[in-house]
């Protein structure tokens, strides 16, 4: 995924200053996506320069709300449909662990231990949404039901994370001296 779909998709669902999508990114999209502030103010004047938005309305201090255009959204259906996915996982916790053998048994199973409770507060955090969203406290619109879709793919991977950093507990790491 690139910033820029990223952030086309969250303006196809409705206009935002720089500051909101900032927030809806970071709600939605955070946990698989990160971008900072800066990024995305970058993004959105690419963005526009391209005629892939447009400034909705200017508020006090400058503050401009962007919609998509029809070019826009053309753009991200393009991407959805005719890009190939790129399947690459970057996870740091995984490229980590292939240098588990440098640490000590202690430092390790805090480590794991950290890692392992994270993600486990990160799995309810997102099952709190999925929760939420299956009450319908926001709706039932298309939007809504591929976000639930999005925030179910967080909670599997966060719980398939605590569930492998538990796991590493318990395999022979470490030297038994150290």
């Amino acid at each position: 995924m690139s910033l820029r779909h990223g952030l086309l998709g969250l303006l196809a669902d409705q206009p935002g200053s720089g500051y909101d999508l900032t927030r809806r990114f970071e709600e939605m999209l955070g946990a698989i996506w990160p971008a900072k502030h800066p990024q995305i103010y970058g993004e959105l004047t690419r963005l526009a320069e391209e005629g892939l938005v447009e400034v909705a309305a200017e508020g006090p201090r400058r503050r401009k709300e962007y919609r998509i255009t029809d070019d826009g959204v053309a753009e991200l259906r393009r991407w959805l449909v005719h890009v190939d996915v790129d399947h690459t996982i970057r996870l740091e916790p995984v490229l980590r662990s292939l240098f588990f053998w440098l640490l000590n048994s202690g430092e390790l199973e805090a480590h794991l231990a950290g890692e392992a409770r994270f993600y486990r507060e990160k799995a309810e955090l997102y099952r709190g949404y999925a929760n939420a969203k299956d009450r319908g406290d926001f709706g039932d619109s298309p939007q809504t039901r591929s976000m639930r879709v999005t925030v179910e793919a967080a909670v599997r991977l966060y719980d398939a994370l605590a569930d492998w950093a538990e796991w590493a507990k318990t395999a022979p790491l470490t030297d038994p001296e150290s």
